[in-house]
């Protein structure tokens, strides 16, 4: 599984017009899911991303977690984050997970980072989003559950 972490100020995301995930201060993640990926990986990225310390404390260093600072997720499915550019001039997506499983583990991964204590807001799985996000520093994170085991 991989993720692509963004702290943020805001963030929204958009289907068809329509804002369906919204949050404040927080952290804007992308969430890509492998064909080897299984619900172990959905608890890795989801106490990653609830305790990455990455938020700035009251001496200006980043040393304060999501928990910490009570904020919030926007959870946005993105199965390019799979893609292998390495051949070619189009990416291929063989290592993404087929539709069904990444949207079950997509949810399993939202339903953690819940029971962690988060408020979660997710965009709309296979859906043709807008997202808009102010980023903060900017603070960009990259996790991969198969590095981290």
């Amino acid at each position: 599984m991989r993720a692509v972490i963004q702290r943020v100020q805001s963030a929204r995301v958009e289907v068809e017009n329509q804002v369906i995930g919204q949050i404040g201060e927080g952290v804007l993640v992308f969430l890509g899911v492998g064909h080897e990926d299984n619900e172990e990986d959905c608890q890795y990225i989801a106490d990653k991303i609830s305790n990455l310390r990455i938020f700035h404390d009251d001496q200006g260093k980043m040393n304060r977690s999501l928990l910490e600072i009570t904020g919030s997720v926007l959870l946005v499915s993105q199965f390019t984050l799979y893609g292998d550019a390495r051949k070619g001039r189009r990416p291929g997506f063989s290592d993404a997970a087929p539709p069904e499983i990444g949207e079950r583990l997509y949810r399993k991964t939202a339903e953690r980072l819940s029971k962690n204590g988060l408020t979660v807001e997710t965009g709309q799985f296979q859906a043709h989003m807008q997202v808009h996000l102010c980023n903060d520093g900017p603070v960009t994170i990259l996790l991969d559950s198969k590095k981290g085991f």
